[in-house]
């Protein structure tokens, strides 16, 4: 059988993608070197460049100049969060060139718009928390005068995030996120030295208003909102008359939207699945099948409804990929790994299980090719507000364990998005209550699955999935088999104390403050309940990490350990939150694989003998 290297793509991608103004180039981070760099591709094909050669610094978030000839970009170091500016201009010996860095001042989050520049390309837009920790100032830079003018938005009440310019460089659409559920949608009048932000969406009550894309005349911008019912739809906001029109409503919800010229698109999530749609003068788009999985970044250009996309599929890694409505679709990229040219890889199915109010959680099960019955892995996704979906799961570690015939199951309990928000939010403010009873009637199903050995069950995740990792193996009255947790917290009550400073506000709201509700936070902690974890267990952490700081692996560890419970413990000096670095990823699932198969597989022939 082929090793876990095997399985590993050849590269991995940031996700997002920038088109060039005439749409012939596509920029994007990957990961080829080692470290996510900044990299163009022809849309046509052919070899790609690569434009920056950081080895300490991950490319994040980028967008051209209106003229084509440069690009802006944001990197942090080591996964630390905090961004810095860059501009690369696209010389012939850009090889030899470092990036102009246009961030003065001290380490923040900096936090680049989409379309951050006006059509000359004279200012750009991003925001910044270095003048207070607590708030993300905009800031718009005159890259002519090298100056700045900074608009404070009201302290403590959300994170201010700028979206685009309008084309006609009047405004900056931003959005403003208190939580998932409760976005609201503010213009700035670039054209008044003196203007303020103003709320354009608060009319329409708490719901959510995420803002995505600029009509193409300015008279307008494309958003994403709850307000019609469970499931997200597209809508157009109009400045004339300060309307708001349905755009696309699906029972699903739509996830993706852009915009340029007469056209748009958006993709939308069925059952986990993206499908992409759109319209160009109001008559419907007709797009080609695209491969099921899960698309992560859309962008296009005017003139043309071709879309270039990043899309992920649990049978191939994901790539950059172009789609022609109404012509085909071509993968740009080839990063499969030589094991997927002798494997047959498994595609998920869909199951669903009843929870203890009457609700059903949707799941995917992985089946190994090979005749059962299998031991399984509980996956638990990170979030908690977020969705297991159909990809190419932890970089082939899914893969890798089929095909050394353990099974995976990926539940998508309360909390989770993509099947409607009374759904998403039952788990606000009660983290390890109402998701907790979910996966322990996901372990039930199991017991009555068909080539399935629920004896043999290990649990894994990563940050809040890490935290329900630990939940069931302390809370849950089943004997695991191992857990495994990445960056998992393990106190809630020191971890609110912890997180970045512009996330107080968010963090009090889906979490709990770490004051007034420290008695509730310490009860649903996994480090209240260690006792109950007898498991093997194996926790990894980044040293960088600034959301789950290192001390909340530090006092599990130190907890399980003082009682003799065995715990395998990594930490990597030069990660955040999560993997960067390629080399460090692939030792980790290497640590990772080896772990459950000796849990799941080895030690469990040993007792069967």
């Amino acid at each position: 059988m082929p090793d876990y290297a095997n399985f590993v793509p050849r590269q991995r991608f940031q996700p997002v993608l920038a088109l060039s103004p005439d749409g012939r180039t596509v920029a994007y981070s990957s990961d080829t070197d080692g470290n996510f760099n900044l990299w163009t591709s022809s849309v046509a094909g052919g070899q790609p460049r690569q434009m920056t050669k950081f080895n300490d610094r991950s490319v994040r978030q980028i967008a051209w100049s209106p003229d084509g000839k440069s690009l802006v970009f944001t990197a942090d170091r080591h996964g630390d969060e905090q961004y810095r500016l860059y501009r690369a201009d696209l010389g012939d010996e850009l090889e030899d060139e470092e990036p102009v860095e246009l961030s003065p001042g001290p380490d923040c989050q900096r936090v680049l718009a989409n379309a951050p520049f006006d059509a000359n390309g004279r200012y750009l837009a991003y925001a910044a928390n270095d003048r207070e920790a607590t708030v993300q100032d905009l800031l718009i830079r005159d890259l002519a005068e090298d100056t700045e003018r900074r608009v404070i938005p009201p302290a403590g009440e959300a994170i201010f995030e700028p979206v685009a310019v309008s084309p006609d460089g009047r405004w900056l659409l931003v959005s403003a996120f208190r939580s998932k559920s409760e976005i609201n949608a503010y213009l700035l009048d670039l054209s008044d030295a003196e203007a303020e932000l103003e709320c354009v969406t608060g009319q329409y009550g708490q719901h959510a208003f995420e803002a995505c894309a600029w009509s193409a005349d300015s008279s307008g911008f494309y958003l994403l909102t709850d307000l019609w019912g469970e499931f997200i739809a597209a809508a157009h906001y109009s400045l004339d008359d300060s309307s708001l029109s349905p755009v696309a409503r699906h029972e699903w919800d739509v996830e993706l939207v852009q915009s340029a010229g007469q056209t748009v698109i958006w993709s939308v999530n069925e059952g986990g699945y993206s499908r992409l749609h759109g319209q160009r003068h109001d008559q419907a788009l007709t797009f080609p099948d695209i491969p099921p999985g899960v698309i992560s970044a859309i962008t296009l250009s005017p003139g043309t409804d071709q879309a270039v996309v990043l899309i992920d599929s649990a049978t191939r890694p994901t790539e950059i990929g172009v789609v022609t409505p109404g012509e085909g679709f071509r993968y740009l990229t080839d990063t499969r790994p030589s094991a997927l040219h002798v494997v047959e890889p498994v595609q998920p199915e869909m199951v669903t299980y009843a929870a203890s109010d009457g609700r059903s959680v949707h799941a995917f099960l992985y089946r190994p090719h090979t005749p059962g019955p299998h031991p399984v892995l509980m996956s638990i996704h990170g979030g908690p507000e977020n969705q297991e979906r159909p990809g190419y799961a932890r970089s082939g570690l899914y893969q890798h364990l089929l095909d050394e015939g353990i099974a995976v199951f990926a539940p998508n309990i309360a909390g989770s998005t993509g099947y409607g928000t009374a759904h998403q939010l039952l788990i606000r403010r009660d983290w390890g209550g109402v998701d907790l009873d979910d996966l322990a009637r996901g372990v039930d199903y199991l017991q009555d699955v068909p080539g399935i050995d629920a004896d043999r069950i290990a649990a894994m995740g990563g940050s809040y999935g890490g935290f329900a990792t630990l939940s069931c193996l302390a809370r849950l009255p089943f004997r695991w088999a191992a857990g495994v947790s990445i960056c998992g917290p393990t106190n809630l009550v020191t971890l609110a104390e912890a997180c970045p400073p512009t996330w107080k506000a968010f963090v009090a709201l889906v979490l709990g403050d770490p004051v007034e509700d420290a008695e509730h936070l310490t009860s649903r902690s996994p480090l209240t309940h260690a006792e109950g974890i007898t498991a093997p267990l194996f926790i990894l952490q980044g040293a960088r990490d600034p959301r789950v700081p290192r001390a909340e692996s530090d006092q599990m560890v130190g907890s399980l350990r003082g009682r003799g419970v065995d715990v395998q413990y990594e930490v990597f000096e030069d990660e955040g939150h999560g993997f960067t670095n390629r080399s460090n990823e692939l030792r980790a699932y290497e640590q990772v694989a080896s772990f459950l198969k000796l849990y799941l597989l080895e030690k469990t022939q040993h007792a069967g003998a």
